[in-house]
């Protein structure tokens, strides 16, 4: 992907592009110098393959799977398309197009060029035009995907620039395949899985990651990545074995998702009364907004990896090396940064090695104390806060989990059910409305504490909890629940 600003400045080390091949077994990075090539077969090295400085301000450059077939657009001629065989040192053909080439697609079988309302399609074997799509809604990022499958070789762009419609094109019989209304938004992030039978979408809220069948269009999963706001989704990637799914932004978080299907178990009567209350819960939601429905079947993120960075353009990539399951992100601060998955267990994923881009190599404590001041993560109990000074709002809608003051541009909103229990008898009024703080995950620490946040993503320091209270007098050991309707729905999808 373009890793360059859009002021069209390179990012560090000269980076301009850098995007993994399709079966995820090396790097190809492009820079004002040129282009190389790097092998994903170690995580202790970053070998280099190949590396050209004839062609100056590479800004993509893109190999089909380990051969020598490259294809290559430079800044001097951003109209004009290179094909070359890399290690011969041999131009075999070169084309210009109308308009800038946005992005270059590669599989066995097409080429795919897309400029920002067109799309080529080239068969790969002689490189003669097969057909042009053409008067496609403006796609100024040159947003597409192709299928590396030879059996379902379809083509993937947006259908709109004001709603999330996504186009599916058979690149094989050259017919337009289906229609898919994926999101309200528009659309961010587009990608196939290996047997091209899986489309996962992002929109530009980038709160929802979906996935679809192809060429049917019926939605197989939906994924809530989070719901803050203003989060670019930077790319999408599955796994090899289409079991995996990562989802990378402009935040210090990639979530991985597993594409599984739960297996429904028989419906046994509860014998406990927190085995009632989750009976009676599941059977209210069929009362509840179709918006908050939605979201009590929507998945979570199987794993996570927390970046040294945030802001960074990056790209993501789920590879098995040395036969590990390897999470690779290589960003436009100039590394790349190889993690660990636990297939079974998920969770926080381990930094195991990063390697700058340029070929050489920083242990792990110079690129996270340098990568640290970009993004800091600050945790702060209600103890602490206290012990330190740190004024706190005397509302409790306005602290965070932990009881941390919040700040307005690191807001969220969670819309969900919460329970809550009084351990002393306190009327709801008195108590929210006490001289300070009421609200913390420690149940010790209050008379009142969150039991429970259903929906959403697990809070942060820092994340906000807005539930409106409408209930009456709490008497000792009684349980209510509050279902805010007047929850934030604007960037669920």
């Amino acid at each position: 992907m373009n890793l360059a600003s859009q002021s069209g400045e390179a990012g560090a080390g000269q980076l301009l592009f850098a995007n993994f091949n399709q079966d995820n077994t090396s790097l190809a990075v492009g820079s004002k110098s040129g282009y190389k090539f790097f092998s994903l077969s170690s995580v202790d090295k970053l070998e280099q393959i190949y590396e050209c400085t004839d062609t100056e301000d590479v800004c993509i450059v893109e190999r089909l799977f380990s051969s020598s077939l490259v294809a290559i657009v430079s800044l001097k001629a951003p109209r004009k398309l290179k094909v070359c065989h890399f290690k011969k040192g041999t131009e075999i053909c070169n084309y210009s197009y109308s308009n800038t080439i946005l992005a270059v697609k590669l599989n066995r079988q097409r080429l795919i060029v897309c400029l920002e309302e067109s799309l080529y399609i080239h068969n790969i074997r002689d490189m003669k035009v097969l057909h042009t799509i053409r008067e496609t809604p403006p796609n100024p990022a040159g947003l597409c995907a192709l299928s590396i499958n030879n059996d379902n070789c379809y083509l993937a762009y947006p259908g709109s620039a004001t709603i999330g419609e996504v186009q599916v094109f058979d690149t094989i019989n050259l017919r337009a395949a289906n229609m898919i209304p994926a999101h309200d938004s528009p659309l961010a992030a587009l990608a196939f899985d290996a047997s091209g039978t899986k489309l996962a979408t992002a929109s530009e809220k980038g709160t929802v990651i979906r996935v679809f069948s192809i060429p049917e269009g019926q939605k197989l999963f939906e994924f809530r990545r989070g719901v803050k706001r203003c989060v670019s989704i930077c790319s999408l990637a599955f796994s090899m074995d289409s079991m995996f799914l990562s989802a990378s932004s402009n935040t210090e978080t990639v979530h991985i998702f597993k594409l599984e299907t739960v297996k429904e178990k028989p419906q046994e009567e509860p014998t406990t009364w927190t085995g009632y209350f989750g009976k009676v819960l599941m059977a209210s939601t069929s009362y509840l907004p179709s918006q908050v429905t939605e979201m009590f079947n929507q998945g979570r993120a199987f794993a996570t990896v927390r970046l040294p960075f945030c802001g960074h353009k990056n790209i993501c990539s789920l590879a098995t090396i040395q036969k590990i399951p390897r999470l690779l992100v290589g960003a436009s601060d100039g590394y790349l940064y190889m993690y660990n998955l636990d297939p079974q267990e998920g969770g926080e994923c381990t930094l195991m090695k990063q390697h700058k881009l340029d070929g050489s190599m920083e242990t792990t404590n110079e690129i996270l104390d340098s990568a640290s001041h970009d993004c800091p993560l600050v945790a702060q109990t209600y103890g602490t806060a206290v012990a330190t000074g740190t004024h706190l709002p005397s509302s409790p809608s306005r602290l965070g989990w932990t009881g941390c003051p919040l700040t307005s541009e690191v807001e969220t909103r969670l819309c969900g059910v919460v329970l809550l229990q009084s351990h002393s008898g306190t009327p709801a009024g008195e108590c929210l409305r006490g001289p300070r703080p009421c609200w913390d995950h420690t149940p010790t620490s209050s008379p009142w504490c969150p039991v429970w946040a259903l929906l959403g993503d697990p809070p942060r320091p820092y994340d906000s909890f807005h539930v409106p209270i409408f209930g009456p007098v709490f008497s000792q050991g009684t349980f209510v629940i509050f279902f805010p309707f007047c929850a934030y729905f604007s960037g669920l999808t």
